[in-house]
């Protein structure tokens, strides 16, 4: 027996395809002599039709979730030495910010890149390592002013708002392509 784990219009990471998408068709199949479906496949626009499994929530979408095991790290620097770069913050290091639970996945810079400028890559590897819990804090910030707005400073309410704008860009990835989308027919049926 299966149950529908998805609804029309949720959204939805298709984890083999590496996309978002939204449920366009909830499929039972039914078989006779049962009260319940016996299986339900889900067309979310990619072509075929997927199953429950092959679905997350946002919620549960790993990446959505790693922001607690994101960590900075050092690499050895295959290409120079330590006495090669003293100019280096960490001669004969380059930084690593690692999103995975295990020791790979995540962001990396390539060793001329780092050779040009080595602090302001250290500084963007802090900042990305540090990203999770600035957005954590953004949504506590904009939750508070949303449990009492009226009690809020004025200076507050503005940065409750701002956090709400980037953390919108942020989490939004199917509005802002949709959008963009959108924005784009008038303009062509314009043009033509």
């Amino acid at each position: 027996m299966a149950r529908a784990q998805f609804q029309k219009g949720q959204k939805v990471w298709v984890e083999c395809v590496g996309a978002w998408a939204q449920i366009e068709k909830v499929q039972p199949v039914w078989a006779k002599g049962f009260e319940e479906p016996v299986r339900v496949t889900y067309d979310v626009g990619l072509g075929r039709e997927f199953l429950g499994h092959e679905l997350l929530l946002p919620s549960e979408d790993p990446a959505a979730n790693a922001g607690e095991t994101w960590r900075l790290m050092r690499a050895r620097n295959k290409w120079q030495t330590a006495e090669d770069c003293p100019h280096h913050p960490f001669p004969g290091t380059y930084p690593v910010v690692v999103t995975d639970k295990a020791d790979w996945g995540g962001w990396r810079v390539p060793g001329a890149e780092y050779d040009r400028d080595p602090d302001q890559i250290e500084f963007q590897a802090r900042l990305i390592a540090a990203a999770p819990r600035l957005m954590a804090l953004a949504e506590r910030l904009a939750a508070s002013v949303d449990e009492a707005p009226e009690d809020a400073p004025p200076e507050m309410v503005a940065l409750a708002r701002e956090a709400r704008t980037v953390l919108k860009s942020v989490k939004d990835v199917l509005t802002s392509s949709a959008d963009a989308a959108a924005a784009a027919a008038p303009r062509e049926s314009q043009a033509a």
